[in-house]
């Protein structure tokens, strides 16, 4: 087990040579607080010229996760660069957890709850992490 970030605990887990599991325990101060949330990645036999495969397998409410896991961030897809880190890979994520991107979202019905009642978007995340979480 190591801390990849400040905040939260991270461990991995290689499941195979081409995949690894990462577990977090989440954001303080978040809807997501107290909960732990397991994410796959899937490294491509072109890797690190093709991005990884991140899903979170630990159902979560977010407008830029589905419910498949799918995460919608460009650095995954069309803004990938080799230079790019698994660590920063996973610290865009954490930056998408805390901050949404309601514009590009992968549910727009989550989406507009965040944009129109933040409030009501936050209860539903801590419930789902409360559900599906803990």
């Amino acid at each position: 087990m190591f801390n990849l970030f400040r905040n939260f605990k991270t461990s991995t887990e290689i499941l195979q040579l081409s995949a690894l599991q990462v577990q977090w325990e989440m954001i303080p101060d978040s809807p997501y607080q107290g909960g732990v949330f397991f994410l796959t990645i899937h490294f491509p036999t072109d890797y690190p010229f093709k991005p990884p495969k991140v899903a979170f397998t630990t159902r979560i409410y977010h407008p830029n996760i589905n419910s498949n896991g799918s995460i919608c961030l460009d650095i995954l897809r069309s803004q990938w660069s080799p230079a790019l880190t698994i660590s920063k890979v996973l610290l865009s994520i954490c930056s998408l957890l805390c901050d949404p991107n309601p514009d590009d979202p992968l549910v727009p019905e989550i989406a507009r709850i965040y944009k129109t009642d933040k409030q009501k978007y936050n209860e539903l995340a801590r419930e789902w992490t409360r559900k599906y979480a803990m």
